[in-house]
């Protein structure tokens, strides 16, 4: 194996399904109003996949329009890591199911669970392949139908929640770029938190656990809040400490789109300015693992990111989980990694 090489990612795509649902379209099904969710969340809209449309199929759209910016086939692809908690099934694997449509038939395939922070754990474990050497290049997408799991009847969560799907070319970047640090973790003991209670080896599916709802997604919204607030902030801190990068340095900040308030906390806390944050959740909702590429593919096709740019990347989920990275953005691929 040769020295570890400076990783990044090369490119990025993202795909929201057509139909819009709208706050006031939520008052029409649960008692709350436009007013109510937007002063608690941030959140206007969201996007919902159709009935015929499954979680691989908003990947392969993410992916394609990924692999069409990086210039590369899908042949030319060592890896692909799908990270949800919406498999189309499950087995065999979202990703396994996207390396046949894309016609990836050199890639190895799996699927990573780590809920909204699936995406962090995904870059993050491609970017071990690649240090190493073992690949050169890593297709990893981030992808969820939460509306498949979404009661319409709970207000609580229903308003929260819509579909999509990001995706980034990992790959051997100029030397001194690309990923500058990480920082995982996770927390079983709140996994009862955030959680689809049924439907597993646990409790299996049966006529009592659909008509108690158990197979629907469940959050204690208060709990979820807090611990998002606090890992958030020291994610973000424990990233810029292992890189050596202050706050000041901060170009954009692409976090997890759950909720306005956990963002407003992470912005008052590092001094950031509005125009260093990427915020889009007033139009998708949180799309667990999909909203951190997405976010950030929106921020590049607005030219909010230039070579040389530090970007942290952060969010926490069911588990519960956490991560962040920072990165020094650069699409230029190293030479001879082609």
């Amino acid at each position: 194996m040769s020295a570890k090489r400076s990783v990044g990612i090369l490119s990025t795509g993202s795909y929201t399904p057509e139909r819009v649902l709208t706050n006031f379209d939520l008052e029409k099904m649960v008692e709350t109003s436009d007013e109510w969710i937007v002063s608690r969340t941030g959140i206007r809209e969201r996007r919902i996949s159709s009935p015929e449309q499954a979680s691989s199929d908003l990947a392969y759209e993410a992916a394609k329009e990924a692999l069409e910016k990086a210039n590369i086939s899908a042949e030319q692809l060592d890896m692909i890591i799908v990270a949800t908690v919406t498999p189309d099934m499950s087995f065999p694997s979202t990703a396994c199911l996207l390396q046949e449509k894309l016609g990836a038939t050199r890639a190895a395939a799996m699927d990573l669970s780590a809920a909204c922070t699936g995406f962090l754990y995904g870059i993050t474990t491609a970017t071990q392949f690649i240090e190493n050497g073992l690949y050169k290049k890593v297709l990893v997408v981030g992808v969820e139908t939460l509306s498949k799991i979404t009661n319409y009847k709970d207000r609580n969560t229903c308003v929260l929640f819509g579909d999509g799907a990001g995706a980034a070319v990992i790959g051997e970047v100029t030397e001194g770029y690309g990923f500058q640090s990480f920082e995982l973790g996770a927390d079983g003991s709140g996994g009862s938190l955030l959680c689809i209670p049924a439907g597993g080896s646990r409790t299996p599916a049966s006529t009592e656990s659909v008509e108690q709802g158990l197979h629907y997604l469940y959050m204690a919204g208060g709990e979820v809040f807090k611990f998002a607030v606090r890992v958030m902030n020291s994610a973000t801190e424990a990233v810029l400490s292992k890189a050596g990068v202050s706050k000041d340095e901060i170009d954009l900040l692409v976090p997890h789109q759950a909720n306005k308030r956990i963002i407003d906390s992470a912005v008052q806390r590092f001094g950031l300015s509005e125009d260093k944050v990427a915020i889009n959740l007033d139009r998708y909702g949180n799309m667990s693992s999909a909203s951190i590429p997405v976010a950030l593919d929106e921020a590049v096709k607005a030219g909010r990111v230039k070579e040389g740019d530090n970007l942290i990347l952060v969010g926490f989920g069911g588990g519960l989980t956490w991560g962040a990275t920072l990165l020094k953005w650069c699409t230029t691929p190293a030479e001879g990694s082609k």
